[in-house]
């Protein structure tokens, strides 16, 4: 049956912003939007009719014109990304006020962390974001975040078939307890905890969980698993030590064997003459004082071994974990950072026998207090201070700082965590630091308030937290050496060589004091002495008694595929 034809007209719609109806005129838009049916016959003629027509011209710009508003009205581009991990953070310099003791700061709202508020450094201006990382434009062509070449070394930790086959009757055996007594900071402590995991692998003996002994310096009563993942500690070496957390009952009333008297660097054999007799026949031998106490050098195995408890085991416990990663995590939503473990503490430079060169009468107190306590001094007591200056023992200064990293390419908006305790001074001893470098921050400054309540007078703890925020770091130089210093060295370095700076103290000093010299020069010279201390892989064996945690090559690291474990 046919379909009945309907002549009656059509009307189509088109839906137009009002703006644009009520600028046409009555007359225009019933021309624009009526049309009648035309028959097949007269389409070719009618194509051309409408080709040739005033309106078809006028109803096509309209349509270009419609798009035009839409594309400007949802101009979202899904490649750009936010220029910091939280939407609503802005930070900016710290602006300083005349006494250096407050910032400006505000609070505002964030949905961020936590669903609360979030209290930031004001900042009225943000760099412009590259689509690729997030970087700004000119911190990507800056030279001085750019990373050393780790010629392909990668970790290895592929233990020999002996030391494979001796492993399962150590980690069986219930007969022998090494118990060991740390001292010191956090990372002294590590270093220790490294040191009695390899003795006990010596003596083929179980070790109880290391006890933290009581810091008189900082009152830190803190036990190993508040420092440390416990669990993670014992999974890891599983196959290697056997780890307890207390002695069994078996030997609870064993009175043990303690030795005191450890020599520095101790061999293997050493060890295993001296101790292995008297383990044997008590059952549990107690050591204290592990500080450098094992040789550095050491077979292969155990130098794997040190290297897998330093770089894997030792796992900070997850509420350290937690608020260490937000820290790092806050440094870099703006762009790559720096971390400065500054050495500007008091007993720093009593310890030292260097002078801060604040003023004279901060001078006066470390000379007077080193000589009511010449104990403290580490070494070298025949030497005045300005030859400790120029041999390169002393830590750098804030001013000292500046210039070398100035010198060293930094870019003045380069946002920088500094690392350490309260420097002696106050702040206003970072003054050339805050002048030339306003980005400047430390954890009191990037944690939210009661952040870091749980973890007050715990100075272990605050180490911790500054390890976790310097290791993430892209770019890190410590201002003098030490544990921290040489553990962080070794952890980027088996992290794929990011970049360290070690700054050579003893052959820049002497152009620092030479005023005469010019700006470009000086920082010519500068860049030079530190072309090859940037953290670029360096072989332990190059010299005798490296310790394989700081230069992890050959032991540890490796170049070729046959290597890796």
């Amino acid at each position: 049956m046919a379909k009945p034809k309907n002549n009656a007209k059509k009307l189509s719609y088109i839906s137009v912003p009002s703006q644009i109806i009520s600028s046409l005129s009555s007359s225009s838009l019933q021309s624009l939007l009526l049309s009648p049916k035309k028959s097949s016959k007269n389409r070719l003629y009618s194509f051309f009719t409408t080709y040739r027509s005033p309106r078809f011209w006028f109803f096509t710009l309209f349509l270009f014109g419609l798009f035009g508003m839409m594309k400007l009205g949802f101009n979202v581009d899904p490649l750009v990304p936010f220029p910091s991990s939280y939407p609503c953070f802005t930070g900016q310099s710290p602006v300083l006020s005349s006494d250096r003791s407050s910032k400006l700061r505000t609070t505002i709202a964030s949905s961020g962390e936590n669903g609360g508020k979030m209290e930031a450094l004001t900042d009225l201006s943000l760099p412009r974001v590259s689509k690729s990382n997030g970087y700004s434009e000119d911190e990507q062509k800056s030279e001085f975040w750019k990373q050393p070449d780790g010629l392909g070394y990668k970790p290895c930790l592929s233990f020999s078939r002996e030391y494979k086959k001796t492993s399962g009757g150590i980690v069986k055996n219930r007969r022998k307890y090494l118990m060991v007594v740390v001292s010191g900071g956090m990372n002294q402590q590590r270093n220790q905890i490294v040191d009695a995991v390899v003795i006990a692998r010596i003596l083929g003996a179980a070790l109880v969980v290391p006890v933290l002994q009581v810091n008189v310096i900082w009152g830190d009563e803190s036990e190993f698993s508040d420092i440390f993942d416990l669990e993670h500690f014992k999974k890891v070496l599983a196959d290697d030590v056997r780890i307890v957390s207390s002695l069994p009952s078996t030997h609870i009333m064993t009175r043990p064997v303690e030795e005191k008297r450890t020599p520095l660097h101790a061999s293997p054999n050493w060890i295993r003459s001296r101790y292995l007799k008297r383990i044997n026949r008590e059952g549990v031998l107690l050591l204290r004082g592990l500080d450098s106490r094992l040789s550095n050098d050491l077979p292969s195995d155990l130098q794997k071994l040190r290297c897998k408890v330093a770089f894997h085991a030792l796992r900070f416990a997850p509420p350290i974990l937690e608020l260490g990663n937000k820290l790092a995590d806050r440094m870099r939503s703006k762009g790559p950072y720096l971390a400065l473990h500054l050495r500007m503490e008091k007993d720093v430079w009593v310890r030292t026998g260097c002078l801060p060169g604040l003023s004279h009468e901060y001078d006066e107190m470390i000379s007077n207090e080193r000589k009511q306590r010449p104990e403290l001094l580490t070494a070298r007591s025949n030497m005045t201070y300005h030859d400790r200056k120029l041999a390169g023992l002393c830590p750098l200064n804030a001013l000292e700082v500046t210039r070398l990293l100035k010198a060293l390419g930094a870019p003045k908006n380069a946002r920088i965590y500094w690392a350490g305790g309260q420097p002696l001074g106050g702040k206003e001893a970072l003054d050339p630091l805050f002048r030339e470098f306003p980005d400047l921050y430390n954890k009191e400054d990037l944690a939210l308030p009661g952040e870091l309540e749980p973890f007050a007078n715990r100075a272990s703890f605050m180490a911790a937290i500054d390890y976790i925020v310097s290791e993430k770091s892209d770019v890190f130089m410590p201002s003098h050496g030490g544990n921290m210093g040489h553990a962080l060295q070794g952890q980027r370095a088996y992290a794929g060589h990011k970049k360290y700076i070690t700054p050579n103290k003893r052959q820049m000093l002497p152009h620092f004091l030479n005023s005469s010299l010019p700006e470009a020069e000086f920082n010519s010279i500068i860049k030079s002495l530190h072309r090859e201390s940037l953290g670029q892989p360096e072989l332990r064996i190059g010299k005798a008694g490296r310790d394989v945690t700081k230069y992890p090559i050959p032991e540890c690291m490796c170049n070729n595929s046959r290597g890796h474990s």
